[in-house]
């Protein structure tokens, strides 16, 4: 493992190391220079020298930089070392690769690759025709001359594919917001422990694991709150300096959270201050990134059954200018869970109340029927042959309801707030 930082920036070792854990890596040593980049090698001849000696003592398999390295500086590189050397990026791609479960997040990680290939393409293509070194493609004379064009068709084709995909949820959200349901997405830096929180309010198994990036597609569960049925929805971890050509990427599985009702951001409150800080700063960053930042967000501080109760205090005092709307939960022990879900049922208290009376007939029961499923119904009575409703719903779904009844000849009653 590799790094080469400016004075003024933090060490990130560790976080390299555990995403290189995350990809089923063994970490041999690890190298850290403080200078400026080097345009050659990236880290200073004399590390250089040092990394080789570092890699025939280790045995090591292959060289992680934190760094994102040039093809050039890889290229010069791996001629020394004789091994594959890579960046951050590409390891968090091998992450992406190993953990994909569904088909739309296999062509979002093969279109995350293809534009990263194609911004390397034109010095890709300098070097392989010069000589084939470790992890250079190893082309023949004919791929390298169409190399760069094939990359650009690849691109458009897997984007058709994620387009349909993606026509594909537009209709399942238009499907969900006729039936009137409010929906929340959990998001947070990778590892917070998301997907935990998840199981827990939707009764799931989702899988958890002490390792970065579990979750790389979404789960959306239906969930009682308040006697009102909302879709949640687990999203992709963030981390900080995700490439912008990964955020755009993985947008049709983020774009959930741009949709939502409100967003519960997940930080292990457990981590150093510096570190929840930066974590923190990365989501909320994230989120704007995407484009949700008009989704009310609360910050649910998990974890915090590993902390006492005046370092709790003290951290939570300490970020909340910078924590939205902070609730401090345990997931594992179920600690202020019900705290949690009344902040998010005040979140949802923008539906409207309203009533009516319709004559009791096959039609109008079937409306009443759906209502139970879809509404949080007060109140009901029945006089004559006419049933009278009072029901709580999102605001466009009252109107729905509204204009089916005046349909069926009933009397729709003013809403209320």
């Amino acid at each position: 493992m590799v790094q080469r930082r400016l004075p003024t920036e933090p060490s990130t070792l560790d976080e390299l190391k555990s995403l290189a854990k995350a990809a089923g890596y063994t970490v041999e040593g690890s190298i850290e220079q403080v200078r400026k980049r080097d345009p050659r090698y990236q880290i200073g001849r004399g590390k250089t020298n040092e990394l080789v000696e570092l890699v025939k003592k280790t045995g090591a398999e292959k060289i992680i930089f934190d760094n994102n390295l040039t093809p050039f500086q890889a290229y010069n590189l791996a001629k020394l070392t004789g091994l594959v050397v890579i960046d951050r990026f590409q390891l968090i791609l091998e992450i992406f690769s190993r953990r994909a479960s569904t088909y739309e997040a296999e062509l979002q990680i093969q279109l995350a690759t293809l534009r990263y290939e194609l911004s390397k393409a034109k010095e890709r293509v300098k070097l392989a025709r010069m000589e084939e070194q470790p992890g250079f493609m190893g082309l023949g004379k004919y791929e390298v001359d169409v190399y760069f064009e094939t990359v650009k068709r690849q691109i458009s084709s897997v984007k058709e594919k994620l387009e349909k995909k993606q026509e594909e949820r537009q209709l399942h959200r238009v499907r969900r917001a006729e039936l009137g349901f409010s929906s929340i997405s959990l998001a947070g830096y990778t590892n917070a422990g998301k997907s935990s929180l998840f199981n827990l309010l939707a009764e799931e198994a989702v899988p958890v694991d002490d390792a970065l990036f579990t979750t790389l597609s979404t789960t959306t569960r239906a969930v009682q709150f308040s006697k009102r049925k909302v879709l949640l929805t687990d999203t992709v971890g963030f981390i900080d300096r995700l490439p912008l050509k990964l955020v755009k990427a993985f947008h049709s599985t983020l774009e959930e959270t741009i949709f939502s009702d409100l967003i519960i951001l997940v930080v292990d409150v457990s981590d150093p201050e510096k570190d929840i800080e930066q974590k923190l700063s990365c989501s909320l960053d994230t989120i704007q990134q995407i484009g949700a930042t008009g989704v009310p967000v609360v910050t649910v501080f998990n974890k915090i059954d590993l902390l006492e109760e005046d370092e709790l205090l003290h951290k939570m005092e300490h970020l909340n200018e910078l924590a939205p709307n902070p609730v401090p939960i345990s997931a594992l022990h179920k600690t202020n869970i019900d705290l949690l879900r009344k902040e998010i049922t005040r979140y949802l208290e923008v539906f409207v109340e309203a009533s009516f009376s319709v004559k009791i007939n096959d039609e109008s029961m079937s409306l009443v029927s759906q209502l139970f499923d879809r509404a949080h119904v007060l109140n009901i009575t029945y006089e004559g042959d006419m049933v009278n409703v009072v029901f709580k719903a999102i605001p466009w779904f009252a109107d729905r309801v509204k204009g089916r009844v005046e349909k069926l000849g009933g009397v729709v009653k003013p809403e209320t707030a």
